[in-house]
């Protein structure tokens, strides 16, 4: 699971790097953007395939918010990397929370990759009344919230908030 921000220090992309190497990378899964960050917010991300690597992509975003049990057959880890600014409604951390669970139910490890949270430590803004849940906006936890995906996937896996959380491989 990436995008245009899943670069190394020499700005070659994550998945380039894993193919280059030798890496058996069977496909990716892209997020709100799409996968080399080309779609504009709120725009369609239909399966394709990667113009770079000749990898199918699987659409996250829309009507298919996760990985379908039939996707995750054969992987032997999902791995995620998806920069985030550290705001609760902004989608990263929502398919965060689907790719979880998805691989909670089906078994599959999930490796998240930690990068920086943008806006630092920075904690403020209302915690959401979970009565108002949706995608933009799924966890009890304020407007920034301080923490990088990383650090909310193990918040999100303690919490319970996913089914199955207990079996989940982080």
């Amino acid at each position: 699971v990436s995008n245009q921000t899943g670069l190394l220090t020499n700005r070659t992309h994550l998945v380039d790097f894993l193919v280059a190497n030798q890496i058996n990378v069977l496909k990716i899964f892209a997020p709100e953007h799409g996968f080399r960050g080309t779609a504009d917010a709120g725009e369609l991300i239909i399966d394709g395939k990667d113009t770079r690597t000749g990898l199918p992509i699987i659409s996250i975003y829309g009507d298919n918010k996760k990985p379908k049990p039939e996707q995750l057959e054969g992987i032997d880890i999902l791995i995620f990397d998806l920069q985030d600014v550290g705001v609760r409604f902004y989608t990263y951390l929502s398919t965060l929370h689907y790719v979880m669970q998805a691989c909670a139910l089906a078994g599959t490890p999930l490796l998240v990759l930690d990068r920086p949270n943008v806006n630092d430590y920075t904690v403020d803004g209302p915690v959401l009344d979970t009565a108002y849940r949706s995608f933009v906006g799924l966890h009890p936890i304020p407007v920034l919230h301080g923490m990088t995906l990383g650090e909310l996937a193990g918040m999100i896996k303690g919490q319970g908030w996913i089914a199955q959380a207990e079996s989940l491989r982080l």
